[in-house]
């Protein structure tokens, strides 16, 4: 009966390593892209979910961005002030804000729609090989995901 091999313990056979390295690079090439359009990642992230939804309260935008509102909310504040974004309290209810997109905040969509396509060529990927990164990633996310909510049970 053969052995079984142990898991290495080198830092380059490290699942989390290999995807904490491949966010930053990628994340290197973004910023030049976004730069143009005076936006962070995380602030194009909020954009994304505007540009599909028009508006949307902060606990969606949360659940969309898998951010929790003290993280969320100063990121909001910013882009309010550079008139991006607009947030209002529901009438109906104190507790909900709704952030909307201000018309600059719409145009600006125009301007980013090249950044995907502009980053998939700096990737020199093939798009189906992008395409099936970004199921792995997903399944990656939710099976983590899953076990943190298990280990909180």
């Amino acid at each position: 009966m053969g052995t079984v091999e142990q898991p290495r313990s080198q830092l380059d056979d490290q699942v989390c390593f290999a995807l904490y390295t491949a966010f930053r690079a990628v994340a290197a090439l973004y910023r030049p892209l976004l730069d143009k359009l005076g936006l962070t990642y995380p602030q194009y992230l909020v954009m994304l979910v505007l540009w599909e939804r028009s508006s949307c309260t902060i606990k969606e935008l949360c659940t969309a961005l898998q951010l929790d509102s003290g993280t969320l909310s100063p990121l909001l504040k910013r882009m309010e002030a550079h008139d991006l974004v607009r947030r209002r309290r529901s009438a109906g209810d104190e507790r909900r804000v709704k952030v909307t997109l201000t018309a600059k905040g719409q145009a600006l969509r125009n301007e980013a729609r090249t950044v995907p396509d502009r980053l998939a060529c700096a990737l020199e990927i093939p798009s189906d090989e992008l395409v099936s990164l970004r199921e792995i990633l997903h399944r990656v996310t939710a099976s983590a995901l899953d076990q943190t909510v298990g280990m909180e049970n």
